[in-house]
């Protein structure tokens, strides 16, 4: 009897304290999840805050400053008995994932599985508009703070969880500012007129290699590497016309640098999670369509012993709610929405889809993610050690054993340290990536011969995976589907850094022995506060009302200034400047974007009045004059043929109207040579690189002394591709990638590639700095 008095009270007592845990809308006034209600970051911050000082199953911290100088948050959720002593199991999970800190004893490994709990790392909200996503993550902690049944107390006893509210918080602000403007009118629901996050709009998702922007950094440095997560979850939202929820396993191809242990782990697990929502009345499931494992720019787990579970699920109209009839239901790739198959199913029948149903669908997912990373925690440690066993393991002779990046030779006449700094950019992201690299003088040569001064990233580490990922050239498979035509990839297809760096690196396959690990150098450039601050801008870069990525990173690419001098200052200028004729006196870039964008901008009706239209005829008219006065326009990738078209060029692009199954360059890295004695050029190596996405290709229609080839491919196609996937290259061999055009004073430039591609392409940022020079 005495006994069942003390569960009563204990029970009691729980239900209390959980009483006194704040619920969402208490903070913020609705439930997440409510329509047509979002909420702003700092009432994230506000309820996390009074959650974690209320439960003793949260630890809240905040780790750093967005790049507009939000709060960039996490939280930390276990039982309390586990939070008491973090520190142990994070040494737990150092030495499983670096098995030479236990000199791999399988022995010692056991013990430590043992006691350790899976780490799992739940990430939301990268992608601003993708609401339910950040709105689901105070669902989800609150539940966890305050349920008391069997299950949640066993995922609480077997793991420690790790929520990020938000990958993006500035645009969470963004994104609520303009659906609270447009609430009510004709324009609720819209995507805001402006980039969600302020240099990369939707590519910040592509940014886990290259680690550019300071989100990526603080989640990398300060979450990923202090914890080693087994498992991340990925929350977004995809359209609202297809299936209503992906999960893995992913499509063909996989990036062959992926152990074959996170391949098994995302498919195993995502197949569960969708067995049991499905047994749970979840409909419109797809699993192993849509997405790729190919590209490490989504997935910087899958080269540090987790598996990434992506988990897209339908969206509304931001927090609208929408009705789609089962007739409008679309398929994808793999998707067939309408029936039921190995893949898909049960089918959701269509009718009215709310911000409810995507906050439900993503907080089951989680909890079923949860709960096989709980029952599973010895299976997912032990696949976590294998891994880091197998990265670790000494290589044999003939194997690749290590990449050498040979200090620079004597400089280019002209580039003044350019390919010093260049190699430090690509030292410091192996660096940030945990990858070990190594200094010449302190490795002991056996059979191999290592160059003074050089680096040495030997493959026997860790993240050696990720760094061979990163340095060798792609080779992407020749996918076509029965009617011989490629199937594309779900990003791109090449992500060879060296290539895109302009830095050289060597594979070496014989033995060495290798010492003391090296620091990756200093870096170089003015800093992000040099946009503009210490000169004035007489060059523009085109802003359209159109949200253009390649904009944001264009001026990204301007403000971090990896342009040694630092004299060039950039400001923007927009479709009334253009309209009006008041822009730069200089140069004005206009980014990747489509012809008709620039053109006319948003229809009428489609957005309120003052951001609809593009630079319309009387821009163009005012361009015209502009560049015949003397001034200098220049025109990235697809924005060229806007300039070809509206300037009667006397150029055309040869790859306007060619059959994808005749010509296909998603996303790859093509060689060039240059006219070195041209300005552009001035510095560069006779021989560089292009990266050609969506591509024009120019071919001159009437020869004329006023325009000039900078940049063309080589006459031998088979030389063309260097990193990727290509077919038809025949079709642009010998045809010019960079060509310029002197019109009246002035001269427009025309780049048939993105030269600052995702601030990753430092090979060619001379040639777009050097365009906009005197």
């Amino acid at each position: 009897m005495r006994s069942l008095r003390i569960c009563f009270l204990l029970t009691i007592l729980s239900l209390s304290v959980a009483a006194q845990v704040p619920a969402p809308d208490a903070v913020l006034g609705f439930t997440p999840g409510d329509d047509r209600k979002l909420a702003s970051w700092a009432q994230v911050v506000e309820y996390f805050q009074k959650l974690s000082s209320s439960s003793d199953r949260m630890n809240f911290e905040e780790i750093g400053k967005t790049t507009m100088g939000a709060p960039f948050v996490y939280a930390t959720v276990s039982s309390p008995e586990n939070l008491k002593i973090l520190k142990k199991y994070r040494e737990i999970n150092d030495k499983l994932a670096d098995p030479r800190i236990i000199k791999s004893s399988d022995a010692a490994a056991k013990k430590l599985i043992a006691e350790g709990k899976t780490i799992v790392l739940i990430t939301f909200g990268i992608h601003s508009t993708e609401v339910g996503s950040y709105l689901s993550s105070m669902l989800i902690a609150h539940q966890l703070a305050t349920a008391h049944d069997a299950e949640t107390k066993k995922i609480l006893d077997n793991t420690i969880i790790l929520l990020v509210p938000s990958l993006n918080p500035d645009g969470v602000d963004i994104v609520k500012n303009w659906y609270d403007k447009t609430l009510g009118t004709p324009y609720e629901g819209t995507s805001p007129p402006e980039l969600y996050h302020k240099y990369t709009g939707h590519d910040n998702n592509r940014d886990w290699y290259a680690f550019t922007q300071v989100e990526t950094q603080l989640t990398v440095d300060k979450i990923h590497n202090v914890w080693h997560p087994q498992i991340v979850l990925d929350v977004h939202q995809q359209g609202t016309h297809g299936a209503r929820q992906f999960l893995p396993p992913y499509m063909d191809p996989v990036e062959p640098n992926v152990p074959k242990q996170i391949v098994d782990g995302y498919t195993e697990l995502g197949l569960y999670i969708a067995g049991d929502m499905r047994k749970k009345g979840f409909q419109g499931l797809t699993t192993g369509t849509t997405y790729d494992a190919w590209t490490p720019a989504r997935a910087y787990s899958h080269y540090h012993g987790g598996v990434r579970i992506l988990s897209e699920t339908a969206s509304a109209r931001l927090a609208s709610p929408i009705t789609v009839q089962a007739e409008e239901l679309r398929g994808g790739r793999g998707v067939n929405p309408h029936k039921d198959d190995a893949n898909n199913g049960p089918a959701w029948k269509g009718g009215e889809w709310r911000l409810r149903d995507i906050t439900n669908y993503m907080t089951a997912t989680a909890f079923s993610l949860l709960t096989h990373a709980a029952d599973n925690r010895a299976k997912w440690l032990t696949n976590f050690y294998e891994i880091g066993k197998e990265a670790v393991r000494p290589r044999m002779d003939g194997e690749l054993n290590a990449f050498i990046l040979p200090y620079p030779e004597e400089e280019r006449p002209g580039v003044m340290g350019e390919d010093y700094y260049r190699r430090s950019e690509l030292l410091q992201i192996l660096e940030r990536a945990a990858v070990e690299t190594y200094d010449s003088k302190k490795v002991a040569s056996g059979k191999v011969q290592i160059p003074e001064g050089a680096t040495v990233v030997p493959m026997s580490q860790p993240y050696g995976a990720f760094a061979k990922a990163l340095l060798e050239n792609q080779t992407y498979p020749n996918l076509l589907d029965s009617n011989g035509l490629p199937i594309a990839p779900y990003d791109v297809t090449a992500h060879t850094l060296p290539l895109l760096m302009d830095v050289t690196v060597a594979p070496v396959y014989g033995v060495f022995k290798k010492a003391k690990v090296l620091g990756a150098g200093a870096g170089r450039g003015c800093g992000v506060s040099g946009h503009g601050m210490g000169g004035i801008p007489n060059n523009a870069l085109y802003q359209s009302n159109v949200p253009s990525m390649d904009e944001g990173w264009t001026r990204w690419v301007f403000e971090r200034q990896f342009e040694q001098d630092c004299t060039i200052f950039v400001g923007t200028t927009t479709d009334d400047d253009i309209r009006s004729g008041t822009f730069a006196k200089k140069s004005v870039i206009f980014p990747d974007q489509s012809p008709n964008q620039i053109l006319n901008g948003y229809a009428k009706g489609s957005m309120p009045d003052e951001y609809t239209g593009g630079v319309g005829k009387e821009g163009v008219e005012n361009l015209k004059k502009f560049v015949e006065a003397g001034g200098t326009l220049v025109f990235l990738n697809r924005a060229s043929n806007f300039a070809i078209e509206h300037f009667n060029l006397p150029v055309r692009d040869v790859t306007q109207g060619l059959n994808r199954r005749d010509f296909y360059i998603p996303g790859s890295i093509l060689r060039t040579e240059l006219d070195t004695t041209h300005r552009v050029a001035k510095g560069m190596p006779a021989q560089s690189i292009a990266w050609f996405e969506n591509s024009p290709v120019f071919e001159i229609i009437d020869e004329d002394p006023k325009i000039k080839i900078i940049a063309r491919y080589p006459s031998d196609a088979k030389n063309i591709l260097l990193s990727g996937w290509a077919l038809g290259q025949d079709r642009i061999a010998g045809k010019a990638a960079l060509v310029e055009v002197t019109y009246g004073k002035g001269r427009i430039i025309l780049f048939g590639f993105r030269p600052q591609y995702r601030g990753q392409s430092l090979a060619t940022f001379p040639l777009l700095f050097n365009a906009i020079k005197n």
